[in-house]
């Protein structure tokens, strides 16, 4: 049987290592790999947080009922700043592609004038991450209310103006008469709701009467609650869940906030208690928003570092810009899977 010569092939046509055979560079190439594998990873716990919720049997939060705040204005603006950070990042995503266009044109200017606008973006985006981290754990006004029955409800309204604590028993640092108002000795009207919040949590209000961490009592005066609705998130010996309560709520709100009992009222959440929803909800909140935060914020720190080295000539003087076109696409996966976190925690 005649034999088969081996076909030889020259070294032009072999792939001798020194170039992808995808035409795409080694360091392209592992930030892919890297991408691909992150994904996975934000699936798995989108995943997770999906099949959390559809197996739950109560009421899962809403998202225009609990992120509906802007900074310095309050409560009213449902999904608003969240649309507005959404709108920032996807807006950083077009200034990053613009630093790729100016790096292949070998533009210097460009590149340096788009990623400053990239970086101050992302600053933007995770500052605001920040606040709403701040406002979801600190919570509402309001709170969520244990009502008599023992139904769980969250409240609508217009929070009335806490004006003084006025001391009718003394305690280690407040004297009988002694008036606790905000603008006086420092007090603001933060320090007064965080402390009307804690008794109320605490089960030191009584009739109208709120103990103070010092020991002292005094009378509360404070404007009242205006508009209020309760909606019940879980169900109780009388109200079902998603009953909507207008008339008599305040004086249900009211008895719970005076009943002198602890665990009635819950405000805000960390990874114990919720006042939105399930303790789930909260858990999934902290850890997918808080690892894509993480995200955000080392893309923006391997931003600056890239940024000073465009600066310093050391892209240039290397003939290409392939290092921002790989910080790209890394900020580009950022803002994707912001896509992803928001549609599945604000809007579904």
């Amino acid at each position: 049987m005649a034999g088969h010569a081996s076909k030889q092939i020259d070294g032009k046509t072999l792939w001798g290592g020194k170039m992808s055979p995808f035409s795409t560079s080694y360091g392209k190439l592992m930030m892919w790999f890297f991408l691909v594998s992150d994904a996975l990873t934000f699936g798995g716990l989108l995943v997770a947080y999906g099949f959390t919720r559809h197996d739950y049997l109560g009421s899962w939060p809403i998202g225009e009922e609990t992120f509906n705040s802007l900074p310095f204005l309050g409560h009213g603006y449902p999904l608003i700043y969240v649309a507005l950070m959404t709108f920032i990042l996807i807006v950083s995503s077009v200034t990053m592609v613009l630093a790729v266009e100016a790096g292949h044109r070998m533009d210097k200017r460009g590149v340096i004038k788009w990623m400053i606008a990239t970086i101050i973006g992302g600053f933007f985006f995770v500052g605001s991450q920040a606040w709403e981290w701040s406002h979801f754990i600190h919570g509402s006004e309001f709170g969520k209310v244990e009502l008599a029955d023992g139904s769980l409800a969250i409240v609508h309204g217009e929070f009335g103006e806490i004006e003084s604590f006025k001391v009718t028993v003394a305690g280690d640092h407040h004297q009988v008469g002694d008036e606790i108002k905000a603008g006086v000795h420092g007090v603001t009207q933060a320090d007064l709701m965080h402390d009307y919040q804690h008794a109320a949590a605490e089960g030191h209000i009584k009739d109208g009467i709120i103990t103070l961490h010092d020991g002292s009592q005094a009378e509360i005066k404070k404007s009242a609650n205006e508009h209020m609705e309760l909606i019940v998130k879980e169900s109780g010996g009388k109200y079902e869940m998603g009953t909507h309560i207008e008339e008599g709520a305040a004086a249900m709100y009211e008895e719970a906030i005076n009943s002198g009992e602890a665990g009635r009222l819950i405000y805000g959440a960390n990874l114990q208690q919720n006042e939105y929803g399930p303790q789930q909800y909260g858990q999934f909140f902290f850890f997918i928003t808080g690892f894509h935060g993480f995200h955000v914020f080392s893309g923006v720190i391997i931003n600056i570092i890239i940024l000073l080295q465009v600066i310093g000539g050391v892209m240039h003087s290397r003939g290409h810009y392939e290092m921002v076109e790989k910080t790209g696409l890394y900020w580009h996966f950022v803002d994707l899977v912001w896509v992803f976190v928001f549609t599945f925690f604000y809007l579904v």
